[in-house]
């Protein structure tokens, strides 16, 4: 029904809402991604920035099985995660950081991210996701996304940080 002046019935005021495919936009992370990556993980506070070339490192020179993968917007990285495999274990791996820029929060892109590096991780025969976090107030609207994305709460480790800083370890079969 096409909606204008000259509409006999007039239907409410619908807003169209751009949904986000970012699922086609999820890629491997590549040197030239570093500055994009450095500027997410200082817009999102996962870690200071100066530390992301230690990181990166083992999985840029090949002799680190990490996965880093990013999510793209309009072509540029708006998203990346980062996740390792858990030593001494049999297909256990953590999810060390996974931020999303700002502005680009709350449209489905963490959760695309999440469900991205879960088929990645099966194509390499892992059975258990960990994701870890902090238990203050500031943190509950990450513990709801990652309770949200079929994760369960596992552990709480209580002044593991600070005082009064818990650490929760999330928990999920693959």
């Amino acid at each position: 029904m096409a909606l204008g002046p000259d509409d006999p019935h007039p239907q409410p005021f619908q807003m169209k809402v751009r949904t986000l495919d970012i699922t086609q936009n999820i890629r491997p992370v590549t040197r030239q991604d570093i500055p994009d990556l450095k500027q997410i993980a200082g817009a999102t506070g996962l870690f200071p920035s100066d530390m992301l070339g230690d990181m990166i490192a083992g999985y840029l020179d090949g002799t680190r099985p990490d996965i880093w993968f990013t999510g793209l917007q309009d072509g540029q990285p708006a998203a990346f995660g980062y996740c390792e495999p858990e030593r001494m274990t049999d297909g256990t791996w953590n999810l060390l950081a996974i931020g999303v820029l700002p502005q680009f929060q709350g449209q489905g892109i963490g959760a695309a991210m999440i469900a991205h590096l879960e088929a990645t991780l099966r194509e390499r025969d892992a059975r258990i996701l960990l994701v870890e976090t902090l238990g203050t107030p500031d943190y509950a609207q990450t513990r709801a996304f990652y309770a949200k994305n079929g994760f369960t709460e596992e552990a709480r480790i209580r002044a593991f940080y600070g005082p009064d800083l818990d650490k929760v370890v999330f928990w999920k079969h693959l």
